[in-house]
């Protein structure tokens, strides 16, 4: 049997290959349909903008245009279009079909995004009893700027503060034992019974189920105290916890 023998100079030299690696990432991205008559849909798209930016910015959207004239090409970019406009961060688009949109800068956008929603509208009838899965996420150091923590299986809690620019979501509550000064969305699957609470409130926006409110709809007396929020027949309250 021959041997093998020494690995020649230029093989010794040559490079080794890249390693070309994959993993998922999960993100949360806003869905929005616009529906007709759209200029009233993009009058109260620009209150809710002015009301709460932070909610929106550099927020990943897919557009559904299922109730916006998908069956019309021109009509589902002018609508693209509008958000454009108004600098919102596109990565997806549904409810049209692909041709329609070809040859116009939206062909681009990613089509049959996988997920699944995390409110679903209300439906008549009586409401299934569905509970949160009992578990809780717990995060020992801060919370930095430009992270995104989410657990929908139960409550979070942070041990540390929660910088501006980084968010917090939850299925259940939220227990932040430092200053939150990111966001924090509580409830995605316990609905209106969850809270938020935290040592220092100095929040970009809180929300709880469907509702959020943004740091200049609780005023300058509940900041940077300890706090909690809660939704309260139908709106969402702050209150003071010292």
């Amino acid at each position: 049997m021959a041997g093998v023998g020494p690995m020649s100079a230029a093989a010794q030299d040559a490079p080794l290959a890249p390693k070309v690696r994959f993993w998922n990432r999960s993100f949360m991205a806003l869905v929005v349909a616009p529906d007709f008559p759209m200029a009233d849909w993009f009058a109260a798209l620009d209150h809710e903008l002015a009301r709460a930016p932070a909610f929106f910015r550099g927020r990943p959207l897919v557009v559904d245009l299922s109730a916006a004239g998908a069956k019309d090409g021109a009509v589902a970019a002018i609508v693209l279009d509008g958000f454009e406009a108004r600098d919102l961060r596109l990565v997806g688009v549904e409810g049209v079909d692909a041709s329609l949109l070809a040859g116009t800068p939206w062909a681009r956008l990613a089509r049959g995004l996988p997920g699944r929603d995390l409110a679903a509208p209300p439906q008549e009838g009586p409401a299934p009893d569905v509970r949160p899965a009992p578990g809780t996420l717990l995060i020992d150091r801060p919370v930095r700027s430009g992270q995104s923590i989410v657990f929908e299986a139960g409550d979070v809690t942070v041990i540390g503060a929660v910088a501006s620019g980084a968010e917090v979501i939850a299925g259940g509550s939220i227990h932040v034992y430092g200053p939150l000064r990111g966001r924090a969305i509580a409830g995605l699957r316990s609905g209106p019974e969850a809270r938020i609470f935290c040592a220092r409130l100095e929040a970009e926006l809180v929300g709880i189920d469907r509702l959020f409110r943004v740091a200049e709809h609780w005023g300058a007396p509940l900041h940077g105290r300890p706090a909690q929020v809660l939704c309260d027949r139908g709106a969402l309250r702050l209150s003071a916890l010292d």
